[in-house]
């Protein structure tokens, strides 16, 4: 891992950058828009030199939510992918090549991502990665037409089936879900002596949600020794879960919303008991349960999440400890309280290993989007001895393995609590 294997020398010439910086763009009347480029504050070493003048300048177009209902969890993303970006130039990771960004805020509607697409494009974008789960769905069609790689964190699965120009960067909600009730079966609940354990789950309507819900119930169909469903309940949003508390009242394991303090704190003070079970994006709002005082309600909550904790030590989270703590010393305790967000700087990582892979192979000056395109189509990454990522001709999904974790009211964190990885489930 080349950015990993200078790691030992950056840790002793630790510099602290400064913040995004976001500057407003909107010149002809269209949505508000930010155009951000973040790079190392210049120093010596950082001086232009005439061989740095010849370098490649490959942008990247964040298409995110800066001032939308998703604004808090996309900046604390977009920051990863800054701070990531910025890594890569101070450390010359691509030889002659400056890596660059520039977003759009979509604010989280769809009717924007065509537009933003477009502006991003028109001001040089060389691909586009996108965190908002509806952008890719809406742009697949226009990037397989014009061959443009997105990259895309929680894409629904029809924008990567069948396999085209879209990637996603993070995990399935169905692979999750599905490799979380094997491990449950195997390890937590003896339904040989029990009998079948109850599962359902409720949240907002939206695809990801549907995908973990609808493979718990998949799960039971193929497993009815092993689960029993419940019933999936879906709401358009609301914040009180009076009726769905109600229903999946005698589970043993449920899938909660994924911002879950409301739904946590209504179904035990109802009296209900089943244990709590989910991925990494429930934790992802970490700060909320700190907030609102439900470690006590959420203790051995199991999760299933394909990239390593704050409190674990591998190539991958050590970068990404060091990156935070270097950029963001002031902020740093606040964005690891809010649990896996930042961490996405894991996914990041692929994508701009991929675009160094590709410029790598053809050399900066014949980069183009047929280059990332087959360098993406034929990449793995192993991390500490095991191959974690990769996609291939077909497989357009990176995550090959999930650890599984528990929340701990007594330390009030996440805890893994098996030392092996579990290879990811992709069918029932």
């Amino acid at each position: 891992m080349r950015i990993l294997a200078i790691l030992g020398i950056t840790i002793l010439a630790i510099t602290t950058l400064s913040g995004l910086s976001f500057v407003a763009c909107d010149s002809n009347n269209e949505t508000p828009v930010s155009d951000v480029v973040d790079e190392p504050q210049q120093t010596e070493e950082q001086l232009i030199t005439p061989e740095q003048e010849e370098e490649l300048v490959i942008t990247i177009g964040n298409l995110t939510d800066v001032t939308g209902p998703a604004s808090n969890a996309m900046s604390v993303i977009d920051m990863a992918l800054d701070d990531l970006v910025r890594y890569y130039n101070a450390n010359n990771i691509i030889p002659s090549v400056r890596l660059k960004v520039i977003q759009y805020d979509g604010q989280m509607d769809p009717s924007k991502s065509i537009p933003g697409y477009q502006w991003l494009k028109e001001r040089g974008a060389d691909l586009i990665y996108t965190a908002v789960p509806s952008v890719a769905l809406t742009l697949e069609t226009p990037v397989n037409d014009e061959e443009m790689i997105m990259f895309a964190m929680a894409p629904a699965k029809a924008a990567i089936e069948p396999p085209g120009y879209v990637f996603c960067t993070g995990p399935l909600a169905d692979h999750e879900v599905l490799t979380l009730l094997k491990w449950i079966a195997e390890n937590d609940w003896d339904y040989q002596t029990d009998g079948p354990a109850k599962i359902g789950g409720a949240s907002w309507d939206d695809p990801r949600s549907r995908a973990a819900i609808d493979a718990m119930e998949q799960y039971a169909e193929v497993h009815p020794d092993q689960f029993e469903f419940v019933g999936g309940y879906f709401t358009n949003f609301a914040f009180t879960w009076g009726p769905e508390v109600e229903a999946l009242k005698d589970c043993d394991y449920l899938y909660p919303p994924g911002i879950m303090s409301t739904f946590v704190k209504e179904y035990r003070d109802a009296g209900h008991t089943a244990k709590f079970i989910g991925a990494g994006a429930h934790f992802s709002f970490l700060n909320m349960i700190d907030e609102a005082g439900l470690w006590d309600e959420i203790d051995g909550m199991l999760v299933a999440a394909p990239t390593s904790y704050w409190n674990e030590e591998d190539e991958m989270i050590t970068l990404t400890k060091q990156l935070l703590n270097e950029y963001h010393p002031d902020e740093a305790e606040k964005i690891m309280r809010m649990g896996w967000t930042y961490i996405s700087m894991s996914s990041l990582y692929t994508t701009l290993d991929i675009i160094a892979r590709a410029a790598e192979s053809t050399g900066p000056e014949n980069f183009d989007s047929q280059a990332l395109f087959e360098a993406a189509s034929s990449y793995s990454l192993t991390v500490e001895g095991v191959p974690r990522y990769s996609y291939n001709e077909t497989k357009r999904y990176p995550n090959n393995y999930y650890g599984i974790y528990e929340a701990q009211s007594a330390q009030e964190d996440l805890l893994r609590i098996d030392p092996e990885l579990r290879y990811h489930v992709t069918e029932p």
